[in-house]
């Protein structure tokens, strides 16, 4: 028996990905000799329900009724037996590997539309720019040796993370410009609260940003600088746990306040969860610098999200949404009350989750997550097209990007899906021009790690493939995001080689090209902006994708298998990488090609 059925083609599913609660969904299924099939929708919770499908010429149809929002499963019974999903998301007979998702969300969902179509670019405050006469040092160790190799290794037992090399807020303003040169619409900044170490994710206090990236003035100075280039702030909210030496814990006493490593009676006692008072208590990952809040403190809920609170305090100042630092252990009620005041200054205000997998059918510490079936995130990082497209460069295997990509047109809401933040590298990961010029393999020892620079060959593969990974970065749905220094060719392995300090006079002019080419390209495409991603396929090593809207069409082919591969694209009458005209191209390896029309 042949069995099709493509839930990416609207010919056997109507809606293509997840879908609200007041539509009603389509579904047909070729079968050349069944007699009989039934859709079968499962809930996540257990309940299941049979939908008989009515025979028409070799095709079953039927049609899903309205459902409530929820995580749902569902396969097809045909002749009593299962029809499941293979492994590049089709049906199949016998040889299923589990059953297709279905995701409701609740009708009438906003999301920010100014975001859609912009370029991202996400800064360290304390290593991409300083400048002179701005930021107050006082109690900071500092370095005086701009571009060097941050300190890696432990003091007393700890790594401290404690030098700092002084960038600023007037120093990101001084780059404004540079910034529009990569027509960035969206800045991620990484914690700028006050904080000990020089990542700031060991919040200090909440209310006052840290004193050596300026003052509230200097912050409002770049905000408004920033608006008038036609660039918005995203501001990272560590909303999970604080820093030990805070203002709220003050284990080293050394605030004026009472915290809760203090005395029972402090204020803050109810924010944090201890086992044995005061010294045994839960912290992030057993960090001891990092005692986790407490996830049923209403008190420390209302001071991050309630009226006058963290969020009102940097939302009045016209910041313009909030990454949320492992959101995976923030419960779904605190998201959602964050989400809620976050939108309370506008629906074009995005709320983005740090999630390393499909956030769609999540599961975090037992309890599946509803990040996107309403009123909590807009968005997520996008880790699993970042190690999909990796995977692909580095194997040229194109059946996993092509798998991937499937998977998440299959699985999120389209509103969602153009909105992910689409990442190479973050400050959490190792420098994707050093991933891809040492194919993945990279040293282990930190001592090793300080001196792990390209060679020659190794820096020409690496730009070969870069260009490759940022092209799709840059053209499937979502929103790319630039890790700072990315564009210029920067290298490091994992943390703290990754977040050197961004130096424009070591900046690789080829590889800065190339992305000024892309950013152009984005802007000025209307397809890369609000277009559908359709006609996805794979042949030997060669990936292929379409975006198109009413006004334009971009089809992207690119080449990482051993062999050479003719493309050519129908009704297509220019490919603009090499600016011809034409609809067809040989592709070697690490070739592309961009057909538009």
């Amino acid at each position: 028996m042949k069995v099709y059925f493509d839930p990416l083609d609207c010919a056997c599913k109507s809606v293509t990905g997840a879908v609200s609660t007041e539509q009603t969904v389509k579904f047909r299924i070729k079968l050349s000799t069944a007699k009989s099939c039934s859709l079968v929708v499962k809930r996540d919770d257990g309940d299941e329900k049979l939908y008989k499908m009515r025979n028409f010429r070799q095709t079953f149809i039927c049609n899903l009724p309205k459902i409530e929002k929820g995580l749902y499963w569902y396969s097809f019974l045909v002749d009593g037996k299962k029809v499941g999903k293979n492994h590049l998301g089709f049906a199949e007979k016998g040889d299923w590997t589990g059953d297709f998702e279905l995701l409701v969300y609740s009708n009438g969902q906003s999301y920010p539309k100014s975001f859609c179509g912009g370029i991202m670019y996400q800064i360290m405050p304390d290593r991409f720019c300083k400048a002179d006469g701005f930021g107050d040092k006082t109690g900071k160790r500092m370095r005086d040796d701009w571009g060097g190799t941050p300190e890696y290794k432990a003091r007393d037992g700890k790594i401290r993370n404690d030098d700092f090399f002084g960038g600023n807020f007037e120093g990101i303003r001084s780059k404004l410009d540079y910034l529009k040169e990569l027509n960035v619409t969206r800045v991620y900044l990484n914690p700028i609260f006050k904080a000990n170490s020089n990542h700031r994710y060991d919040t200090g206090d909440y209310m006052q940003f840290d004193a050596l990236l300026g003052t509230e003035q200097d912050f409002k100075n770049l905000i408004a600088s920033g608006k008038e280039k036609g660039v918005e702030f995203i501001i990272d909210g560590v909303f999970n746990h604080t820093g030990d030496d805070s203002v709220y814990f003050n284990k080293y006493k050394r605030y004026d306040s009472v915290g809760a490593y203090n005395s029972k009676k402090s204020p803050y006692y109810d924010w944090f969860t201890f086992q044995k008072f005061p010294d045994e208590y839960t912290s992030w990952w057993g960090i001891d610098i990092l005692p986790t809040i407490n996830k049923n403190c209403r008190e420390y809920e209302e001071f991050i999200t309630g009226e006058n609170g963290v969020l009102d305090r940097c939302l009045k100042l016209g910041v313009n949404g909030v990454r949320l630092d492992v959101v995976d252990e923030i419960p779904d009620s605190f998201v959602e009350k964050i989400t809620q005041r976050v939108k309370s200054y506008g629906q074009d205000k995005i709320v983005i989750g740090e999630v390393w997998e499909d956030a769609t059918n999540k599961i975090a510490y037992g309890v599946r997550r509803k990040y996107f079936q309403g009123g909590e995130l807009d968005s997520v990082m996008n880790y699993p097209l970042k190690n999909a497209i990796i995977n692909y460069l580095i194997t040229g295997n194109a059946s996993a990007v092509y798998k991937t990509v499937r998977e998440q047109i299959d699985n999120y809401p389209a509103h969602s899906l153009n909105c992910m933040m689409n990442i190479l590298g973050t400050h959490d990961t190792p420098r994707i021009l050093t991933v891809l010029g040492k194919r993945g393999i990279l040293k282990q020892n930190r001592d090793e790690m300080e001196f792990e620079i390209l060679n020659q060959s190794e820096c020409d593969l690496g730009k070969k493939m870069l260009k490759i990974a940022s092209l799709l970065q840059f053209t499937l749905y979502g929103v790319p995001c630039v890790y700072y220094g990315d564009e210029i060719g920067m290298q490091g392995n994992k943390d703290p080689f990754n977040r050197r300090c961004f130096d424009f006079e070591k900046r690789d002019e080829e590889i800065l090209s190339w992305y000024k080419f892309l950013a152009k390209l984005r802007s000025e495409t209307p397809a890369l902006k609000e277009g559908k991603v359709t006609n996805v396929k794979f042949y030997k090593g060669v990936f292929t994708f379409t975006r198109e809207c009413e006004s334009s069409s971009l089809t992207v082919a690119v080449n990482c298998g051993d062999e050479v591969v003719d493309i050519r694209v129908k009704g297509y009458n220019k490919e603009i990488a090499r600016n011809v005209k034409s609809s067809k191209i040989a592709l070697n390896k690490y070739d592309f090609a961009i057909f538009y029309k």
